[in-house]
């Protein structure tokens, strides 16, 4: 038999290079600290702690800071200063934007911060917080066509973005804080709404087929509109709403009570107070842009700010297969085994019917094998699950919810082999029938190529596949025959039939 040259020890995950990067964002509704996990093109949030201050309450009629605010995020500030120094993360970035930005004593308030807790706050203009939100927009989806739209509590950022670049921003006084003053069903709010977005009338014409909804406030209205239509995954960012579904929960949230609103899973108490009014506007903003799709993103600012400071983030790789190795590392003995694993299986999906792309299924079918060790460390009796469930809600970017319902499927079938999930797991409601089919398939062919090599890379390649004709062929180099023992071959045969061709081991 055939002796293969074993390859240099993969890094110990102390030496793999990662770096913490912590985010605290003093916004005019709440101040937020998240602690970033860099590991190469992914970014992962490791800790996410909020306060609901509202610094911006009341500040458009009195010109200052809300008193009771000011207290609030002074607390919070030193709380999260102290946290940082425990977790000794010294790469922290603080930043500020309308309340402060526009409030007369902002600047009091910046210095009250550095002289308690040590933070530098950094006041960013409303178009450099519009700019870096759509930083972090394109950092979550990989490419963008259309406009990105920040909601915070005193103020909203239109940034167009294409491609894997973000334009030139404007900034409009159009947060909650600063526009109610009175009942939601005025028609004065609704003109004076319009009025603000005329001046962005560039942004909102010229821009793409996408309105990508950034902001806490717009955030409820996902969580409704997924309660409404009893969606499958309770899950944020890249949710998408046509304008029709968008007007739908709109309707409901304008017609309801705060108390209603708040009992909506995922529609916090004080969310559900401006839930109205940010429903409102998102169907101004449809109505003035004409967008085809809302697109709903957990990346924002705060990723932004993190971006901002190395655009290869945005600009280099995938943020599907980066997020898929960063998540895949700790439980892989051979990291590089899911690289090799994508490759290997592409042959035998040369032909078969496009699921969502041909270049889109090409990147899914590489997630997959990245994440196909995702269930080593698992208890034999539940990794098909538990390997399912994370990939489905797994917190990278640059894939959309059916896609997510692809690859959840896929592991599922990895570790399960041809039996079925119920019909009602989220995965299965989220696919088409011929998707599922491309699940089952390409798990059976994540599960051969483990088998055949002892999930080993350098085992791997003494196996090729082929298609040829009707026939599945595993071409063996020689010396090789003895590790195409009854399990690998059984797993073969499994894929063959599940497309449909004969086997033949040559």
């Amino acid at each position: 038999m055939r002796r293969f040259r074993p390859r240099p020890p993969a890094p110990a995950p102390e030496e793999v290079s990662r770096r913490d990067v912590a985010v605290i964002d003093v916004g005019s509704n709440s101040v937020r600290l998240v602690q970033f996990r860099l590991e190469g093109r992914a970014l992962w949030p490791v800790f996410n702690e909020k306060v609901m201050a509202g610094l911006g309450r009341g500040a458009r009629q009195s010109g200052e800071l809300n008193p009771e605010g000011v207290e609030t995020a002074l607390r919070a500030l030193r709380r999260f200063a102290h946290l940082l120094d425990a977790k000794g993360v010294e790469d922290r970035h603080v930043t500020a934007t309308a309340a402060v930005r526009d409030c007369a004593d902002g600047p009091g308030f910046i210095a009250r911060v550095q002289a308690d807790t040590g933070l530098e706050i950094e006041v960013l203009s409303g178009e450099e917080e519009g700019r870096r939100s759509a930083l972090g927009v394109l950092a979550g989806i990989g490419e963008g066509h259309g406009l990105a739209g920040d909601l915070g509590g005193s103020s909203l950022e239109l940034t167009p973005v294409e491609g894997r670049r973000a334009g030139p921003a404007v900034t409009l006084p159009l947060g909650p804080l600063a526009m109610l003053n009175g009942s939601i069903s005025e028609p004065s709010l609704k003109e004076a709404i319009d009025a603000a977005l005329a001046s962005a009338a560039p942004q909102l014409e010229l821009s793409g087929p996408t309105f990508y909804a950034v902001g806490g406030a717009w955030r409820a209205l996902a969580h409704l509109a997924m309660a409404l239509d009893d969606y499958p995954l309770v899950l944020l960012h890249q949710y998408a709403l046509t304008p029709a579904q968008v007007a739908r929960a709109a309707d409901f949230a304008i017609t309801q009570s705060e108390a209603s609103l708040a009992a909506v899973p995922g529609v916090s108490s004080k969310r559900a107070a401006l839930l109205p009014y940010a429903a409102l506007l998102m169907r101004r903003i449809l109505k003035k842009g004409r967008f085809d799709k809302v697109v709903f993103s957990a990346f924002g600012l705060r990723e932004g700010v993190v971006c901002a400071r190395d655009l290869r983030l945005i600009t280099e790789g995938d943020p599907l297969l980066a997020g898929a190795e960063a998540l895949a590392s700790q439980a892989s003995p051979e990291p590089d085994f899911g690289p090799a694993l994508a490759e290997w299986i592409e042959p035998a999906f040369a032909g078969e019917p496009v699921l969502f792309g041909p270049e889109r299924d090409r990147v899914l079918r590489g997630a997959c094998a990245r994440l196909a060790d995702l269930g080593g460390r698992m208890h034999p009796d539940h990794r098909a699950e538990l390997a399912s469930t994370q990939t489905l809600y797994a917190p990278f970017g640059g894939v959309n919810h059916a896609e997510r319902g692809f690859l959840a499927l896929a592991m599922h079938h990895r570790y399960a082999g041809r039996k079925l999930r119920d019909e009602t797991c989220p995965s299965r409601r989220l696919l088409d029938e011929s998707q599922e089919t491309g699940a089952m398939k390409l798990g059976l062919a994540l599960r051969l190529g483990a088998a055949l090599s002892g999930r080993s890379a350098p085992v791997l390649e003494a196996f090729r596949l082929d298609r040829s004709g009707q026939e599945l062929v595993l071409r063996v180099d020689p010396g090789s025959e003895g590790l195409v023992i009854e399990r690998a071959r059984t797993r073969f045969d499994a894929l063959a039939g599940a497309l449909g061709l004969q086997p033949q081991v040559i």
